[in-house]
């Protein structure tokens, strides 16, 4: 059993900067990623469910939304797992607080107050991008790079992708995305995290300390948490091994088309006989545009290796 809560948990995450008495904890949070312009003295929570102006609009559902004492919005969001429209939901969701600033009356001028979208990303968002980066700071920029608008910022944090060990820590950024990074994983405080606001991190996450009746629903939550990195596993496991399946028959169908022996289709497919033969036409309207590319350069292959 771990000594500290799972920051990844809706539970633990809300616990060390989600409740009033740790609101230090998260303006110290904050104020790692911000700029000097922008750093928070105090703030204040909000109601973390938006309701939209009519009743049959959507609702948005935030982990916590907060307010600086000048005005400014802070929404911050531990997102686990990656999902379709990310981006899309981010946007969103910082239509509420931008909304809400408008005032009734004709004084109003439409100044607003700066937005901030902070997400914690257990997962990386752009994976397949030629340069990953841990930390997006994304603003509003025009088409040569310029800043257009200083007063909407997403800040996302791609976890799996911070590497630094605690001897490479040096910002105060470095100190909390260690502290997240590896919270679950440690038995002690480490060295470079003994001050005050970190030693008040750890023990509002230390496990022992918490009441009877937040340990247990820590541990519904983290069930919660558990059960649904083992679904997304499962589902990765599956797509991959269906995957293979379907290359496997795409090949054995064109190997079959060309007059292949069925003990080479066999060989080189790992299918059985019996699976060769029970393959027909309605099987090969089955399989996807994507393996049917892949049969032709695998084919190809084949072809050449039995030649």
């Amino acid at each position: 059993m771990s000594k500290y809560l799972d920051p990844y948990t809706d539970f633990g995450f809300k616990k060390i900067f989600g409740e009033e008495a740790n609101k230090d904890l998260l303006i110290d949070f904050l104020n790692s990623f911000l700029p000097e312009k922008h750093q928070i003295e105090t703030l204040a929570f909000r109601n973390t469910e938006q309701l939209g102006p009519i009743p049959f609009d959507r609702k948005a559902f935030f982990d916590i939304y907060c307010e600086a004492k000048n005005g400014e919005k802070f929404i911050v969001e531990m997102q686990k797992a990656k999902q379709n429209y990310f981006k899309d939901r981010a946007i969103f969701y910082v239509t509420f607080p931008i909304r809400d600033q408008s005032e009734k009356g004709t004084e109003w001028q439409f100044e607003l107050k700066a937005v901030y979208y902070v997400g914690v990303l257990d997962f990386e968002y752009d994976e397949n991008e030629e340069r990953r980066k841990f930390l997006r700071d994304v603003t509003l920029k025009d088409q040569d790079g310029d800043l257009f608008y200083d007063k909407l910022h997403f800040i996302f944090l791609q976890m799996p992708l911070f590497m630094k060990t605690e001897s490479e820590l040096v910002t105060r950024q470095d100190k909390w995305n260690f502290f997240l990074k590896n919270l679950v994983s440690l038995d002690h405080i480490p060295a470079i995290l003994h001050e005050p606001v970190f030693q008040r991190a750890f023990e509002t996450a230390e496990i022992a300390r918490m009441s009877n009746r937040e340990y247990l629903q820590y541990e519904a939550n983290l069930k919660i948490h558990r059960d649904e990195y083992a679904v997304m596993e499962t589902a990765k496991l599956q797509a991959h091994a269906e995957g293979r399946a379907e290359g496997k028959i795409a090949i054995a169908l064109e190997m079959k088309k060309d007059g292949v022996d069925p003990r080479v289709i066999a060989k080189y497919t790992g299918l059985s006989p019996e699976e060769i033969d029970r393959l027909d036409r309605a099987t090969r309207h089955q399989i996807s545009d994507q393996a049917t590319q892949w049969i032709v350069r695998s084919h190809s292959n084949c072809r050449n290796h039995l030649r």
